[in-house]
């Protein structure tokens, strides 16, 4: 009997040991091949990944980067990441090489968590259905569009104010920020406008956008699990949605242009095709989680770094003070308004280069090309990180000080300040960002000054920056 369960037990040491030199060997035969980047390939399947979210996670993303680039003296450097072989590119470029490369050399990746958080009813990965996407958004972002948007947005935001923060001494930023751009993002997208409605879907939409860019285990209490559960039941409110918009439109009680909801519905394709509901449901649905978490992100720095710099704080206020006293009382805010935002816009500016919400981008090889020297095999994928250059000494002098005068004349060189990427995959929501953020300012600072309550509070990135406690402050609004 002994010898039975010495040799079982035998059988299961040199089945692990098989197992984990193939899981080995399959490792290195990854980053096998002449003249690759230097850099270090850490363990099978796990990689380096676990250092490369830490550091979010510690409030210093660029630690990553910067690291390795000392170490390797190489704006390009290999890594595994999310159990893929990648390749970092850091620095102006390399954000030019990849941005000017976009379809001719690489194309966009996304990790296989968002393919199965957005499963296409088409049976077509999450990056075709981004391309189908891209050739719908011009025609509601484009700044005759926009202008439109305006005096929505600052209607929006007068009922925001009211309703989460006048009569209030103390506010959580983050959370109210949140509130308010997904608040936008329905009303702009949806035609939906009554806060309950917005609040039935404003949780499960915070519980995706946490499980969206995670490790990508399906079991009950991970955020992946939930994640999919979440958007599992956001489709079914969707689909319901778009149900009465189909009768609305039939019966007149809608039309075309109201909002990207009926254009998507009585769009046709090149064979004279509708979408179905379910196609038109994931699209919509990846609009709002874009449409409004980096904003949101942007805005509750936008509240931290006025509170932290009172000589900011007071020059956006007098800029915003000259708009609303130069305007008929309640004339909303128009595009006008919105131009003469210049110092406010530079604030922002800076604001996202110091805690960019995009904190970079994958793209994937789609041929073996030369980089800087280095080959990069067909199939790699490749990460570009906005802190490479918005942290970067070489690019913005100083970089951990805030002075919003790096944005006037020409501002910074091109392809070092990149908080809405670049090139072809720009994000094309970034006008729309534009105005959101300063509609958002104007009225923050027509209202109130405010004191952070936790003053060393940390900074954690999982994916967007965000305060730890969500930036508590106190309210001191301005007399009549």
């Amino acid at each position: 009997m002994e010898v039975f369960f010495l040799s079982l037990l035998l059988i299961f040491v040199l089945s692990v040991s098989i197992g984990l030199h193939l899981l080995f060997y399959k490792h290195i035969s990854h980053f096998t091949g002449p003249n690759l980047p230097p850099g270090k390939i850490g363990w099978p399947m796990v990689g380096e990944s676990l250092e490369f979210l830490s550091t979010g996670w510690k409030g210093h993303p660029e630690k990553f980067i910067f690291d390795r680039i000392s170490k390797y003296s190489s704006e390009v450097f290999k890594t595994s990441l999310l159990g893929e072989p990648a390749a970092v590119f850091a620095g102006a470029a390399g954000n030019k090489f990849l941005f000017s490369n976009e379809n001719k050399l690489v194309q966009a990746w996304w990790p296989s968590s968002v393919d199965k958080v957005f499963p296409s009813s088409t049976q077509t990965s999450s990056k075709e259905e981004a391309k189908k996407m891209r050739k719908l958004l011009p025609q509601f972002l484009k700044p005759e569009a926009l202008q439109r948007y305006i005096g929505i947005m600052d209607h929006i935001a007068q009922r925001h104010f009211a309703d989460s923060w006048d009569n209030r001494d103390e506010v959580v930023v983050f959370p109210l920020a949140k509130r308010f751009t997904f608040w936008l993002a329905c009303r702009l997208f949806m035609s939906i406008e009554d806060p309950a409605h917005v609040a039935k879907f404003q949780e499960p939409f915070n519980v995706l956008a946490s499980g969206l860019i995670t490790v990508p285990i399906d079991l009950p209490g991970t955020p992946f699990h939930r994640a999919i559960k979440a958007s599992n039941f956001i489709r079914k409110e969707l689909r319901a949605i778009i149900k009465q918009r189909k009768i609305d439109l039939a019966e007149g009680k809608a039309s075309q242009t109201q909002d990207i909801l009926s254009f998507m519905l009585l769009a046709t394709d090149e064979d004279g095709c509708h979408m179905n509901e379910m196609d038109i449901a994931d699209k919509i649905l990846g609009l709002l989680v874009g449409g409004h978490d980096t904003a949101s992100a942007a805005i509750t720095f936008l509240v931290k770094y006025m509170a932290e710099l009172p000589h900011i704080y007071e020059k956006v206020y007098e800029e915003q003070m000259e708009i609303a006293n130069s305007k008929p009382t309640g004339e909303l805010l128009n595009w006008d308004d919105v131009q003469k935002m210049r110092y406010s816009w530079n604030v922002a500016c800076e604001v996202m280069r110091l805690a960019p919400p995009l904190q970079g981008a994958f793209r994937e090889a789609i041929t073996n090309f030369v980089f800087n020297g280095f080959s990069i095999p067909k199939g790699w994928k490749l990460y570009w990180s906005a802190n490479s250059t918005h942290k970067s000494p070489e690019c913005f002098p100083q970089p951990e000080k805030f002075d919003p005068t790096r944005f006037e004349g020409a501002g910074p060189a091109p392809y070092t300040f990149v908080p809405f990427g670049g090139g072809p995959r720009m994000c094309p929501g970034k006008e729309y960002a534009r105005l959101e953020i300063l509609v958002f300012m104007h009225n923050v600072v027509k209202r109130f000054k405010w004191d952070k309550l936790l003053p060393d509070e940390k900074i954690i990135v999982d994916p967007m920056p965000m305060p730890a406690k969500g930036l508590p402050v106190r309210l001191h609004p301005h007399k009549p």
